[in-house]
């Protein structure tokens, strides 16, 4: 065996021992990072056992060595708001990091309302996405993942990113506005750790020993840390899915070979009509699964033909596929997306043109969203596609049973997905979660505080300020008051105020009832950042959410003092929206 052999089998040999043979860094420290200002850093890492690490940083020299696990740590003292600043590791190796900041650092977490992305708000706010750059604004996009059976160190991947036309669409709406706002205030670079995953309970945000509180959730935890059964559940689900599709593709009379009902020659004279948007529920088809075709001629006049167009459909339940003049444009897989496809340049034509949109629902009510967009338009004209549509039943179906959504059991997103985040400090978390928890809206009221107390606890910071919004409104209104679910939650976020250091941002006013997702993020973040200001920075002169304090009943009515000085509506008209009981059985309009 020749020397060098030899020495690369020593080498491979103490890295399989240990885990580790050079320095390695978390993903969180790494160039672009943002470190929290005015406190006490710990900058931690891997290597092997018993290694000599030194940093230099600011001219400082810095050294410790790693445990005989190969763990070690250097305690920064606390730094002003600025940088750029250059940290240059050295061990078994050099590591050199660039382009450091330090500035305030917000966790930003909860399900789709915080998760979702300035991609979905681009026409929202067009000049924001083309033309916003801040490198004093930098997000880290934590990776969605799940693990039930420990704790994770480390992030699989990701690094932060400044905002910038290149970036910005994959930041979160909320958190950008958020930042934009304290930037535009205090002038300090803001870094955002975004870890959030649509569709997630408080409970998969929990860690295990705060989930041992809560029998239930807490033996779902344990139940699937067997991999064996996740792959059992997710293949048998895989395999249901595809025999239910492979039948709905086999039996669409419209998706027959060489006769599908997409092509610009389909005979649609003798298909029923039908309003669009609506359900087909309500109409003569009935309440039914399956696939509806529909299809609409327009009329496109000729300073409109040949452009590139966009076509906006609104929402539909649950996919579509959608054609022009017979040539796909586009697809939706799922309810929630706004359906907004390209018409490429030289598919519309002068004259008569024929969209067509193949529509299946799994379950519940299909059809089309009402109050959403529904055009088609270029530079030089739009076309409203509301109205009369065709319509053609293509296949009855029975309906899809739900997936089994694993990464949202209890523990699994605090593992992979939190865990890796406490040793970096942070000035507090903003939260956007609670609709997946209205099924049960009464045991939030005690899993919800438990979250804030556990990743305090994780963090070992006892009060960091936890910022968080209230539900908005969704679903039709009701001409007289019935039980909600939803205002049960948002009661139980409002009790959780009694936790010190907490903030709620009201945004009963901010959502859409046909949509989960309102796209109004920019006032949502503003009234965060309001809170902030109030809750984070002691600030006395804030716009804050108005709090109902206290109560008094008279003969003829009823006294309610808020925590702000008034309360008045969006438009001054007069405030009518509400109803009252004095004993939680019988209301009254007032």
């Amino acid at each position: 065996m020749s020397r060098n052999t030899f020495l690369l089998l020593l080498i491979l040999i103490v890295q399989s021992n240990t885990g580790y043979c050079n320095i390695i860094l978390p993903k969180l420290i790494s160039d672009g990072a943002i470190l929290q200002r005015d406190q006490e850093l710990t900058i931690w890492g891997w290597s092997s056992p018993e290694e000599n690490i030194d940093l230099v940083f600011k001219n400082k020299s810095y050294k410790t060595i790693a445990d005989k696990k190969g763990n070690w740590e250097f305690k920064l003292p606390p730094q002003t708001a600025g940088g750029p600043h250059q940290m240059t590791f050295t061990g078994n190796n050099k590591i050199v990091l660039k382009d450091i900041l330090f500035g305030e650092v917000w966790l930003c977490s909860g399900q789709s309302n915080m998760e979702l992305t300035m991609h979905r708000l681009k026409d929202t706010y067009p000049d924001i996405v083309k033309t916003y750059k801040n490198s004093n604004i930098r997000q880290f996009l934590v990776p969605d993942k799940y693990d039930f059976n420990k704790a994770h160190q480390d992030l699989e991947s990701g690094n932060w990113l400044n905002a910038s036309p290149e970036n910005i669409l994959n930041f979160s709406g909320v958190a950008f506005f958020f930042a934009k706002e304290l930037y535009d205030k205090y002038q300090v670079p803001i870094g955002l750790i975004n870890a959030a995953l649509g569709g997630s309970p408080v409970e998969a945000w929990m860690s295990e020993d705060a989930l041992k509180a809560f029998p239930i959730p807490y033996q779902e935890m344990q139940r699937f840390k067997d991999e064996n059964l996740i792959k059992n559940i997710e293949q048998k689900d895989k395999q249901r899915q595809q025999a239910w599709y492979s039948k709905l593709n086999e039996n669409d009379q419209g998706f027959f070979k060489g006769m599908e009902w997409f092509l610009e020659t389909t005979q649609d004279e003798d298909w029923d009509n039908t309003e669009v948007p609506s359900f087909w529920a309500d109409g003569k088809l009935g309440a039914l699964n399956g696939v509806v075709w529909f299809r609409k001629k327009v009329i496109v006049p000729q300073n409109m033909a040949g452009l590139e167009s966009r076509l906006w459909l609104g929402r539909s339940v649950d996919q579509d596929h959608v054609y022009v003049n017979g040539e796909f444009v586009g697809m939706t897989g799922y309810q929630y997306p706004p359906r907004k496809y390209t018409i490429p340049k030289g598919l519309l034509k002068e004259g008569e043109n024929t969209i067509a949109v193949r529509l299946i629902n799994e379950k519940g009510k299909g059809g089309f969203i009402k109050d959403k967009p529904y055009f088609l338009d270029n530079e030089n004209g739009k076309i409203d596609l509301e109205g009369i549509w065709k319509y053609k039943l293509g296949t009855k179906m029975e309906p899809l049973k739900s997936q089994t959504f694993i990464r949202w059991k209890p523990g699994g997103l605090y593992n992979r997905m939190i865990s890796p985040l406490t040793k970096y400090k942070i000035k507090g978390v903003i939260w956007y979660q609670g609709e997946s928890n209205t099924a049960d809206p009464r045991s939030y009221s005690e899993t919800f505080p438990a979250l804030i107390r556990n990743w305090r606890d994780k963090w070992q910071v006892e009060n960091f300020p936890f910022l968080f919004v209230q539900l908005a409104n969704f679903m039709e209104p009701t001409e007289t008051p019935v039980e909600s679910s939803w205002a049960e939650l948002r009661q139980a976020q409002l009790e959780t105020l009694s936790l010190t250091n907490t903030g709620m941002v009201v945004a009963i006013d901010l959502g859409e009832w046909n949509d989960i997702h309102p796209l109004n993020k920019k006032a949502v973040a503003t009234r965060l950042a309001e809170c902030a200001y109030r809750i984070t920075y002691k600030e006395k002169k804030t716009n804050f959410s108005p709090i109902p304090l206290k109560h008094h009943f008279y003969s003829k009515k009823v006294l309610v003092k808020f925590t702000e000085k008034s309360l008045t509506s969006k438009d001054n008209s007069a405030l009518v929206h509400f109803e009252i009981s004095n004993n939680g059985i019988k209301f009254y309009n007032a």
